[in-house]
């Protein structure tokens, strides 16, 4: 049987010129243009946007709230919402257009929108404002998200596609280990507009940089045209490939434990752990150890494979759930207990995002674009409203975190399970998936 993971060689030409070359189950389909190390961290920092645009906020939720007059503490959490919906929503769209038009015209246009919708942001009085500006800022990263992804999938296929996607996941997560900190410390010094001048700061680096160094990798040749019945019978295939479907909304599961912890963690940490300005420091070490989980599974995975590594992570995020969920129906759950269980399930995320995202798109380099569009709408947007809602149930115990991770760990599985007709931890037959 021949794995999805193990693809055999096939010639194709990128737009430098550079023949698609082969190593066994790895398969590199063009130069990207520039040096790897260079190329991992231009996307890998577009992609951080996102998490900064998150993690930063977290400090800052209550200095907004009082701010901006929000009298329920939960209602908080729609300025991270609010981000999320133009983010996952927005997605669905930018994959025809990078299909039709190229990749680096949306990323740029992508961030530029994001660093315009930052200065709307710094000048907002109301929550009304605040809330729009954030939508855009979404709204943006995920045109520059779509296409860098789609980048990505351009240059490389199988194992080497897994690879370079842990690498990109590695510096992604890295984010979220400093963005609480310096959101802290822009608040010690600052009011919280001034993080979004960070934001803006960050969004011009990245537009002048990627315009400047990364260059077109979809060749005019491969371009698809914007009609409706083409772009149509793209959305079609992406859902109709097992893989893609079963894996994003998988993705979407685990996102959405991710951002039940997101949306609680202020909460958790501030209110019921009374760590106050350390907060960020105890965040930033359980979001560390996704970075390192991250670069293990680069390292791993063409080893091993992404199924097997992301498969048992699956069953370690549902376990850890599980056994938090059920802790905090006895009594009062330690911090050091909870610090240690919360570690454990950041740990498994960093062998499931990637690989996940990399199953998912593996199966559909033809339509890239689409089916990056398609994968992020489903597991951003998906992700998001799961957290939220979770987020909503918070009751000042960490019980309704540990039941989010519980059932969202156990859909992801059988998310797994759709994806592999039944099977984990080995993966289908290309045929199979295409069936």
């Amino acid at each position: 049987m021949k794995h999805t993971d193990d693809l055999s060689s096939a010639s194709a030409a990128g737009s430098d010129g550079h023949a698609s070359r082969s190593s066994g189950n790895e398969e590199v389909l063009q130069n990207p243009g520039v040096p790897i190390a260079e190329f991992v961290t231009i996307i890998a920092m577009i992609m951080a946007l996102n998490a900064m645009a998150i993690d930063v906020m977290l400090p800052a939720l209550p200095a907004i709230g009082d701010a901006l007059n929000i009298v329920e503490d939960n209602h908080r959490q729609l300025i991270l919402l609010s981000y999320l919906i133009g983010f996952g929503g927005a997605q669905l769209f930018f994959g025809p257009i990078t299909n039709a038009y190229g990749r680096q015209k949306v990323m740029v246009g992508g961030l530029a929108l994001y660093s315009l919708a930052s200065v709307g942001a710094i000048f907002a009085s109301d929550l009304d404002q605040l809330l729009l500006a954030r939508v855009l800022q979404g709204v943006g990263c995920a045109g520059a998200r779509v296409a860098a992804l789609s980048v990505v999938r351009d240059c490389y296929t199988g194992r080497h596609l897994g690879k370079i996607m842990s690498l990109v996941m590695m510096v992604f997560m890295a984010v979220p280990v400093v963005a609480p900190t310096i959101g802290q410390a822009i608040l010690l010094v600052a009011g919280w507009h001034w993080i979004f001048a960070m934001l803006l700061v960050s969004g011009v680096a990245m537009l002048f940089w990627t315009s400047s160094r990364l260059p077109e990798t979809l060749v005019v040749e491969k371009r698809r045209p914007m009609v409706l019945s083409s772009i149509l019978e793209d959305y079609l295939t992406a859902l109709k490939t097992r893989a893609c479907i079963g894996y994003s909304v998988g993705t979407a599961f685990i996102f959405g434990g991710l951002f039940s912890f997101l949306a609680m963690s202020q909460q958790i940490f501030v209110d019921i752990y009374g760590l106050g300005q350390m907060f960020p420091i105890v965040f930033g070490i359980t979001a560390i150890t996704m970075a390192a989980a991250s670069f293990m599974n680069s390292q791993l995975v063409e080893a091993i494979g992404m199924r097997r590594l992301s498969h048992a992570a699956a069953l370690v995020f549902t376990a850890g759930g599980a056994s938090l969920y059920l802790l905090a129906s006895i009594g009062e759950v330690p911090f050091l207990l909870f610090f240690v269980i919360a570690t454990l399930i950041m740990t498994s995320f960093g062998f499931l995002g990637a690989n996940f995202n990399a199953m998912a798109l593996e199966p559909l380099g033809a339509i890239a674009g689409t089916a990056s569009s398609v994968i992020g709408f489903i597991s951003t947007l998906g992700g998001a409203l799961l957290g939220y809602v979770m987020g909503q149930l918070f009751d000042g115990t960490v019980q309704p975190l540990g039941l989010a991770y519980t059932i969202y760990g156990l859909c992801a599985m059988g998310s797994i399970l759709y994806a592999e007709r039944g099977r984990m931890f080995h993966a289908l037959d290309r045929h199979e998936d295409e069936r």
